[in-house]
């Protein structure tokens, strides 16, 4: 694995020894809908992994903000 990841090292130019990640970090226009929905699905993964009950439960989410309530994290809400 590590001569593949060297190979693409080489190849691409962009890491000194190994790559193992893709580089396609590219803007995109989202819709309103479209950005609730990313927001929901953020603030729903600590509840999908069982660590909190509620999404506004988990400490450094912006979840909290979207209830009503000042989190830990400065947070303007769309």
């Amino acid at each position: 694995m590590l001569d593949k990841f060297s190979f693409e090292a080489r190849r691409t130019g962009r890491a000194t020894n190994y790559k193992l990640w893709k580089d396609d970090n590219h803007a995109i226009e989202m819709s309103g809908i479209d950005m609730m929905n990313k927001i929901n699905y953020n603030h729903n993964n600590p509840v999908d992994n069982g660590l909190v009950a509620e999404p506004d439960h988990y400490l450094y989410s912006s979840a909290i903000d979207y209830a009503g309530i000042r989190g830990m994290v400065k947070v303007e809400l769309i």
